[in-house]
């Protein structure tokens, strides 16, 4: 299966939009399935279902800053380089999506929603455009990855 396939089956078994795509990724990762799952597990819904930034893209920062990521109390350059990073990746998915953020992808104007997630119906997967989303921003990653090689 491709990334894209993976994090887009992760979304059908469950997981949130920022699990699919760690969990997608984590053979890469020097973490196991479990912490990035729960390192993921606040970001569905854009953020706790306050429809912020979307998930899937919230997924791809946690990636690349496990892969190219800086950990000290950096200043200057190096962190410069990875927000640069970072920013790419989010115009990257704004090329494909026209935005990063939750509620506009979903055409909602409730910023805050719920806490309770809809179930996982065959009616949800219809309405939600989330899958597609999630698949997108699988390959915007690994292209990205692919440009981009570890060291």
């Amino acid at each position: 299966m491709t990334r894209r396939e993976i994090a887009m089956d992760n979304f059908f078994k469950g997981y949130n939009c920022a699990q699919s795509i760690v969990l997608a990724f984590e053979d890469l990762l020097p973490v196991d399935k479990c912490t990035l799952s729960k390192m993921a597990s606040s970001f569905g819904g854009g953020m706790g279902r306050l429809r912020e930034v979307c998930g899937s893209v919230s997924g791809i920062f946690m990636i690349a800053g496990l892969l190219y990521g800086y950990d000290g109390p950096e200043t200057g350059e190096i962190k410069a380089d990875h927000y640069a990073r970072i920013q790419e990746l989010a115009h990257r998915f704004e090329e494909k999506h026209g935005t990063i953020i939750c509620r506009e992808m979903l055409g909602l104007s409730v910023r805050h929603d719920v806490p309770t997630p809809e179930a996982r119906t065959n009616e949800y997967y219809k309405k939600r455009p989330c899958v597609e989303i999630i698949g997108d921003a699988a390959e915007i990653l690994e292209q990205y990855i692919l440009e981009n090689p570890l060291n």
